[in-house]
């Protein structure tokens, strides 16, 4: 099971996943008959029958025999052809994925037939009601919840997104089985649909064979949207609301979201060279282009729904004063269309007040958009010549619908833009040349091309229309949000126009810039509705629309920079030095300050127009150019990571103030939107040690202080990171010290009076932050969750956690109730002072020993690197950024990510445990047994922690790792490989103790089942990739070994449900 799925596994069915599993699993191996042929089948299940022997064997205890059996299944792999092998691997890999969807599924069947969820807003709501929490506290709470979730482009998805699109169209088909009215030739129909799909599985290549961009990683967050979050967040919102009525007697306001989201994809530039600033300000272009597209899409539903004339009289003085003004103009537009049609449209080109077509989707009751078994997606095409499409599969559209989007040119360096819609009805080629640079001749060439090829357009439309004066009545909403779309659709031409860095006219009355402004039309037309007593359609497909403008506005998710702090340094070192004042790091931390401090408190730019700089420092600069550009309507928070000092913080204020008022001086105005968060990452154990000092430094300046209260609302953020304290100092050691980190934040913010957002930087698996997302926050320091919360969800866990609507409406719920209760009812610090000495002792011997062994043993570094694939795993093409920060070859630069995915690989697992065992013994042999054993029960923070561990224990494998370490590392170096193992026998051992279980997993049972189920898949990839690993490494160029070896990383990682 997925590190943090325990939230909806309760009670799962293993009967009806049995059955789902042997389902799918007889549907691939029919498609194996069909594609390999009987042989190879039979070898195939033969691998199978043996895994599944040896694992019953090990269950049982008849160790002895077990290991027989494997010794005999490894000795068949190593004597299989590399085709035989090639197949072994793609059938058990495809095998262990389907186990996966169907796992899946069973978590949102639960979690539908469960009358009473746990976890969910109204379970919780209840809780806290009965807890002497009164509904105003409640409800004051719920409706102040700030909690953004950032996903980001860590490189842990190891599926292809064609793939994963076809794995959601099986667990679609899932669904539909569930249904009890199915007949029987129904059912056959699906089963021949299941069936199609698991063929198109088989035989879809499952490697990338080219490194994504990181704007393919941007769209690939881009579609998660619009697959599931569009359609969850209405429903979730709604499950609020209706809870917080329940409970409280009032509904959470329309324009209230507790959740909102962020990304890192096209903007974390840390170590990544290919992220630049024109990839962060295309990226934040197409989320705005996506966005409006979406909005486009639901604003020809909404006016097909409302279809009535009652409305408040405003509205209708709206409603005709649009009529009238579009009619008087309509002539006008005919006598110069030639000239004037590639500016502006008439309104009744744009969005006809009475629709001829159903717009797709329209037929289908907003309530139901969670559940809807179309899987037709995603049905977005991206604008640009510098976008392919994103694999659209376009449904019927009319005039009415979204239409419109850019293609690839010829070769006389063109765009055109085609309507796509079904009925040809409205066809138009508007062509406009690539180049930004042209002359003002070209430009009117242009104009006439465009309006030539509108002629007769206007008379055509009129013939479909009635005219205005044989109508019998006015459908005001659908005239009123015509207006609306006709704003959108300037809006997206705009952004395409952008996009192509091609000139556009602005005039901002033309276009949405801003949430707020979308939302004025769409409230009057509520407001309208509620007074004319038709407030149960208020309440339906238009109050969602709402809340999504409120919830995503007009970019969807707001983009984080993220940059090393020594890159700033880089930057002011050239400043510096072109102004004859020295180095800028060669100052001490005082120095730096009185520097930073006086430049922002000037109102001159710091930087020289005539300035000459590296490349590497140019980018700096562009990107600090593209954040003024941007501003906060498009941008969240500029990290900074490894920051160490206050100067770090105050270096990037400088370079944002300076690039903002060079932009304002060029434009003669303010540049858009305010100043980016500026917000210091703590990631190594010194940094968060010296965290809390950092904070109350910069608290301590005037500038800063007033600058955090002026701008950001007295609100400081902080980011502490989990993945590289994680490899700095071992699993148990970071936790603690990130655990005083953010205690010694709270107290340094509340001394000076300001509110703090904790940012966690938490990965998908345990070495790096990963676990259950209620457990993770009811676990943090007291205080340091005040209603406010930034997480971020990486790689394979943003699909597992938000690739379904249903199970992305389950974790934002989670997010929501665990982020209250935290709140509301604070977990408990440590009973006794006493306690906190233990944890010190525990960290400091888990630390020394996972140092001793990672860093200081010399051996170890050749031993990880003969003992897994982790040389191999640049070759899966998983992530646009490298696998090291720099070019040495130590762990020290080594990413967090490939660390951890390299020991999962092997089933050792070794980052997440190493040094745990000899710190609890350690303790345990000074007389702190009973010490530890209350610590777990009443600690909440302890508690977890042992928790999580012992999940990573119960997964962990010794006889696989051993079998690694025989066939792939020297002699010499396989005593160490022996030594580690008796250590996760230790760490084991000294858990159990602790916890008072009586083996590992024992509190969670059926996560030990859905491991066992997938051992007879699982062992035998591993002892497979052990085979292709020992041929690979003499004879290192063959492209079909390599193949092997990541299809069984790809299978290993779906069986073990996490990458890195």
């Amino acid at each position: 099971m997925t590190d943090i799925t325990d939230d909806i596994v309760e009670e799962i069915s293993f009967q009806n996943f049995e059955d789902d599993c042997r389902l799918l699993g007889s549907l691939l191996n029919d498609v194996l008959q069909r594609e390999v042929g009987n042989q190879v089948m039979e070898k195939v299940e033969r691998m199978r029958v043996l895994a599944q022997s040896a694992c019953n064997m090990r269950m049982a205890g008849i160790e002895d025999t077990a290991e027989l059996v494997e010794k005999q299944l490894a000795s068949e792999i190593s004597e299989m052809t590399l085709e035989e092998a090639l197949t072994l691997a793609r059938a058990f890999s495809h095998n262990l994925t389907l186990m996966g969807i169907a796992e899946t599924h069973h978590r949102v069947r639960k979690a539908r037939s469960v009358p009473h969820l746990s976890k969910s807003c109204d379970d919780t709501f209840n809780r806290l009601i009965q807890g002497e929490v009164s509904p105003d506290e409640l409800y004051n709470t719920v409706c102040k919840q700030e909690v953004e979730i950032v996903l980001t482009a860590h490189p842990t998805q190891i599926n292809r997104r064609t793939l994963q699109y076809k794995h959601i169209r099986i667990a679609h088909l899932l669904e539909y089985n569930d249904r009890p009215d199915l007949s029987h030739e129904d059912r056959e129909m699906l089963i021949e649909d299941l069936a199609r799909e698991v063929t198109a599985i088989w035989q879809t290549d499952e490697l990338r064979r080219q490194m994504p961009t990181p704007v393919d990683e941007a769209r690939a967050g881009l579609h998660i949207v619009e697959q599931s979050l569009w359609r969850a967040v209405p429903h979730y919102l709604r499950r609020v609301s209706t809870a917080l009525k329940k409970h409280t007697g009032r509904p959470l306001p329309l324009t209230c979201t507790p959740i909102k989201f962020g990304s890192w994809m096209g903007g974390d530039r840390d170590g990544n060279p290919n992220v630049t600033a024109k990839v962060t300000r295309d990226v934040a272009l197409l989320s705005r282009w996506m966005a409006i597209d979406l909005y486009i899409r639901e604003v020809d539903s909404l006016r097909f729904e409302l279809s009535i004339n009652r409305c408040s009289e405003q509205l209708s003085e709206l409603a005709h004063g649009i009529l009238h003004k579009e009619t008087a103009s309509e002539d006008w537009h005919e006598g110069w269309n030639q000239s004037t049609r590639g500016q502006s449209k008439p309104y009744s080109q744009h969005a006809t007040a009475l629709p001829t077509q159903l717009p797709a989707g329209a037929d289908l009751p907003s309530c139901t958009e969670c559940n809807d078994g179309d899987s037709q997606f995603p049905r977005l095409e991206i604008p640009g010549t510098d976008y392919m499409p994103l694999n659209r599969q376009d449904s019927p559209s009319s005039d009415f619908s979204s239409t419109q989007s850019l293609q690839k040119a010829s070769s006389n360096g063109v765009v055109a833009t085609i309507s796509n819609s079904a009925s040809s009805k409205n066809p138009q080629t508007v062509v406009t040349p690539r180049s930004a640079s042209f002359s003002s001749s070209q430009l009117l060439a242009q104009r006439k091309l465009v309006g030539e090829s509108h002629i007769g357009r206007s008379s055509f439309q009129k013939l479909l229309e009635p005219s205005l004066p044989q109508r019998p009545g006015i459908a005001s909403y659908r005239v009123f949000l015509g207006n609306v779309k006709e704003k959108l659709l300037k809006t997206r031409r705009r952004l395409e126009l952008l996009l192509e860095g091609l000139p556009c006219e602005h005039d901002p009355l033309d276009y949405y810039e801003t949430p707020e402004q979308l939302l004025e039309p769409l409230l009057l037309c509520y407001e309208s509705l509620q007074s004319c007593g038709s407030g149960i359609l208020a309440d339906g497909r238009l109050a969602d629309l709402i809340r999504r403008v409120a919830t995503f506005g007009m970019i969807l998710m707001k983009l984080d920079l993220r940059q090393e702090s020594s890159r700033h340094s880089e930057t002011l070192d050239a400043i510096t030095k072109y102004l004859d004042m020295g180095l800028y790091s060669e100052w001490d931390e005082e120095k730096k300050l009185e520097f930073l401090i006086k430049e922002l408190k000037g109102k001159r730019p710091l930087i020289p127009p005539t300035i000459e700089v590296a490349p590497d420092v140019k980018e700096v600069l562009d990107t600090f150019r593209v954040t003024a550009e941007l501003g906060t309507d498009s941008l969240g928070a500029y990290i900074i990571s490894m920051a160490s000092n206050a100067s770090d913080v105050l270096a990037v204020e400088l370079l944002q103030k300076d690039a903002r008022l060079a932009l304002s001086g060029e434009l003669g105005r303010p540049c858009p939107g305010g100043t980016l968060r500026v917000v210091p990452l703590f990631e190594t154990v010194n940094d968060l040690r010296g965290a809390g000092s950092v904070i109350r430094k910069l608290l301590s300046i005037d500038w800063y202080r007033e600058h955090i209260i002026k701008n950001h609302n007295g609100h400081q953020e902080v980011m502490v990171g989990y993945s590289d304290s994680g490899k700095d100092a071992g699993r148990f050691a970071a936790a603690w010290e990130l655990y005083k980190a953010q205690e010694d934040v709270v107290a340094a913010c509340n001394g000076y009076g300001i509110k703090v957002t904790l940012f966690h930087g938490r990965g998908g698996s345990i070495g790096r932050g990963g676990g259950p997302t209620y457990l993770a926050i009811q676990s943090q320091p007291p205080g340091s969750v005040m209603g406010t919360l930034r997480s971020t969800e990486q790689g394979e866990m943003v699909q597992a956690k938000f690739g379904l609507p249903q199970t992305a409406v389950r974790q934002l719920e989670i997010y929501t109730t665990a982020v209250l209760l935290a709140t509301l009812c604070p977990p408990q610090p440590p009973r006794e002072e006493k306690w906190r000495g233990v944890m010190e002792e525990i960290s400091r011997i888990s630390c020394h020993h996972y140092r001793n062994t990672v860093y200081n043993n010399p051996e170890f570094l050749v031993y990880f690197q003969e003992a897994t694939p982790q040389s191999e795993l640049g070759f899966l093409n998983i992530g646009s950024r490298p696998t090291r920060r720099k070019s040495s070859t130590g762990i020290g630069h080594l990413r967090a990510i490939p660390w951890l995915f390299a020991w999962t690989q092997t089933r050792f697992v070794l980052p997440a445990w190493l040094g745990v065992g000899a710190g609890l013994k350690g303790a345990c042999e000074r007389g702190c047994t009973e010490d530890l054993k209350a610590m777990y029960k009443e600690w909440p923070f302890f508690q977890s922690t042992i928790d999580l561990i012992e999940m990573v224990l119960g997964k962990a494998d010794i006889p696989i790792a051993k079998h690694y370490d025989e066939v792939l590392v020297s002699p010499s170096r396989r005593e160490l490989g022996a030594e580690l193992r008796r250590e996760l026998l230790t760490t084991g051992k000294y858990v159990l103790v602790v916890s008072g279980h009586e083996k590992l997993s024992e509190n969670n049972r059926i996560l030990r089942r859905l491991i066992e189920s997938r051992l007879p898949y699982l062992n035998p990839i591993n002892m497979l990739q052990v085979e292709i690993l020992s041929r690979l490494r003499c004879d290192d160029h063959n492209n079909r070994l390599r193949d092997a070896l990541l299809i069984t990383i790809n299978g290993i990682a779906a069986g073990m449900r996490n990458t890195g």
